[in-house]
């Protein structure tokens, strides 16, 4: 018989103990938290990922309960939610149905009715699993050489999404996303390999990190020795089974081709490769694509980025593509001062200055490989000097000259 996990949410004592009670004795049901207030419950539904989640309700005051319902049902339509009452007036059953409950309790609870909602619960989650939520896209941030920015682009970019989203943080030995997020982690990847063998939702819910509504975070291991203990084989189970719960997952990479990271790429639905427009950063990444191609990945899963772009760089990006045998698909232009100090606050760019230029780009990054956004339709060299208001009356530097020159 299918177990099924839950969230409660009840500002009476007596009807959280009841709703406890009855799903601790239904011996098919775990509860995996009884939430303080909807803030709470909406950060837990992200975290969590539960089959269902029951929110009592009555016929006055009822206005935040419904919100938040209809918020759950934006941010995931496959979480069946389900409104308690001990009051089953017509109207209140309709307010909940139309904010997007599936189904609606009568306190005190009959044992019989509340094993029926859980049969119907079943069933809802049995079809979710080969419909919503069937799998979730892979996006593997990575770069040739450090220096880059890869982890503060990967970060935002992960933050940018709007659906629930996991970011991976995959750089075993030095990895450090979570601080990009402003976050202290009590476990890592390594308890997801550790644990393999008995992983199921409630466990992997409890080893991610969670960071708002629809972001969470699985942290690189806590100590460095606990790197060698992870395998390309527990990769790829581990990103197997997180398809199955976030609709995207945000890989950020280490610099090398080390098995681990081979493995991550291979199972990547997308690989947004960073540099920086100088010539280690167009060398190395000429390099990554090479590697990419000797490893048979097709070019439509390969996106090329430019972070840090600057109005002082006068390049001509026709020979800098030509150069890579890749279209430039997105510049996030350099913000110093702005970047440092989401960095240095642990907050997000994206989310704390919406309206900067980084933070545009980015999200218009996230939606382009996400499947709802479009690319530039400029040429990406006019684009950017209208962005930053500038005509250069010098010569552009040529530096896939340059660096036939140095070869």
């Amino acid at each position: 018989m299918q177990s099924l996990t839950f969230l409660t949410l009840s500002k009476n004592g007596e009807s959280r103990a009841e709703l406890r009670d009855a799903l601790v004795g239904s011996g098919r049901a775990h509860l995996l938290a009884d939430c303080a207030s909807p803030e709470q419950m909406l950060a837990d539904v992200a975290r969590l990922r539960p089959s269902a989640a029951i929110i009592t309700v009555g016929p006055d005051n009822s206005e935040k309960e419904f919100t938040l319902i209809k918020k759950l049902v934006a941010a995931s339509p496959d979480i069946a939610i389900i409104t308690a009452a001990h009051d089953p007036a017509p109207a209140l059953i309709l307010s909940s149905m139309r904010s997007g409950a599936r189904e609606f309790l009568q306190l005190p609870i009959n044992s019989d009715e509340f094993h029926s909602v859980l049969d119907r619960i079943a069933e809802l989650c049995a079809a979710g699993k080969t419909t919503l939520h069937k799998s979730g896209r892979v996006i593997a941030v990575f770069s040739g050489k450090g220096g880059t920015g890869a982890s503060f682009f990967g970060t935002n970019l992960a933050a940018a999404m709007d659906v629930p989203t996991l970011l991976v943080d995959l750089d075993l030995q030095a990895g450090d996303a979570a601080s990009f997020l402003g976050l202290d982690t009590k476990y890592s990847i390594a308890d997801f390999a550790h644990n393999r063998a008995r992983l199921d939702d409630s466990l992997m819910a409890s080893l991610v990190t969670p960071h708002s509504s629809n972001l969470a975070v699985l942290a690189a291991p806590l100590e460095a020795h606990e790197a060698e203990d992870i395998k390309p084989k527990d990769v790829s189970e581990i990103l197997h089974l997180l398809r199955q719960r976030y609709e995207r997952i945000v890989l950020d990479l280490p610099h090398t081709f080390d098995p681990v990271t081979v493995a991550a790429l291979d199972l990547a639905d997308d690989i947004l490769l960073v540099l920086t427009l100088d010539i280690p950063g167009i060398r190395s990444t000429r390099r990554a694509l090479k590697i990419f191609d000797r490893l048979d990945y097709p070019r439509r899963k390969i996106h090329v980025v430019v972070n840090r772009w600057s109005k002082g760089i006068d390049v001509e990006l026709k020979k800098v593509e030509t150069h890579l045998g890749e279209q430039l698909i997105g510049f996030v232009p350099n913000d110093y001062h702005k970047v440092m100090n989401s960095i240095n606050l642990g907050e997000p760019l994206v989310q704390s200055d919406p309206a900067s230029k980084v933070t545009i780009e980015i999200k218009r990054i996230a939606a382009l490989v996400s499947g709802n956004g479009h690319p530039p339709t400029a040429h990406p060299r006019k684009r950017l000097l209208g962005m930053f208001g500038r005509q250069t009356t010098s010569s552009p530097v040529d530096l896939s000259k340059m660096l036939e020159d140095m070869a």
